[in-house]
């Protein structure tokens, strides 16, 4: 039986690395065999979030960044590794881009999976807020992610002033979200409004994603 896919109209998708982790959970319930990896796409991001834009582009590159900084070595454990974001989770776009980051790693918050034979496998609370400590004022946001088994713990800092923007996207932007946009007018917004991810995706300029270790 053929297997439906989503056609996406960027082909450059396909080439963003994908994120690779463990997950034993999946093994222990039969998913997927031992030694197979969970393999997340920006593609499943962009489906997860119902569209493609800076935060969520740079949310799934600073995940990518943060799980390669926990993990030099061997491939992340998806399930043991906790998330905080600086903020609370109206701050910004912490709640929305926060979902990206419950996907990939699997760290939830209050609504999670509570775990098996008293908690094995826990992936509830595992991802909060931090309403009392604010990230950059100019940071789109900052997290500090720590693995469970090693104790080692980053912040990394996401920031996307320094894009700039075709001004025809401002021009066209209104035009494209109320549903006015002609078939070629729309086509030429995605365009340009995807070329930041592109850049965001590839070829992040200096000071877009500052990682620091912490204690």
């Amino acid at each position: 039986m053929a297997v439906e896919t989503t056609k996406f109209n960027k082909a450059f998708f396909d080439d963003v690395e994908p994120i690779k982790l463990e997950d034993p959970l999946a093994v222990a319930l039969g998913a997927i065999d031992k030694g197979e990896p969970l393999v997340y796409t920006y593609g499943d991001a962009v489906k997860m979030a119902g569209h493609s834009c800076p935060a969520i582009s740079g949310t799934y590159k600073m995940t990518q960044l943060a799980l390669k900084k926990l993990y030099p070595d061997k491939t992340p454990v998806r399930g043991e590794i906790t998330v905080k974001f600086k903020g609370g989770v109206e701050d910004k776009v912490n709640g929305p881009i926060s979902q990206v980051v419950c996907m990939i790693t699997g760290a939830a918050p209050e609504s999670g999976f509570g775990g098996l034979g008293g908690g094995r496998y826990n992936r509830k609370n595992l991802l909060t807020f931090d309403p009392n400590d604010a990230p950059p004022p100019d940071a789109i946001c900052s997290v500090e992610f720590q693995r469970t088994d090693t104790g080692k713990k980053i912040e990394i800092t996401y920031s996307n002033y320094m894009l700039g923007g075709n001004p025809k996207m401002g021009q066209l932007m209104p035009k494209a979200v109320s549903g006015k946009a002609t078939d070629a007018e729309q086509k030429e917004f995605g365009e340009l409004w995807h070329e930041r991810i592109q850049i965001i995706l590839f070829d992040p300029p200096e000071g877009m994603f500052v990682i620091k270790e912490l204690n």
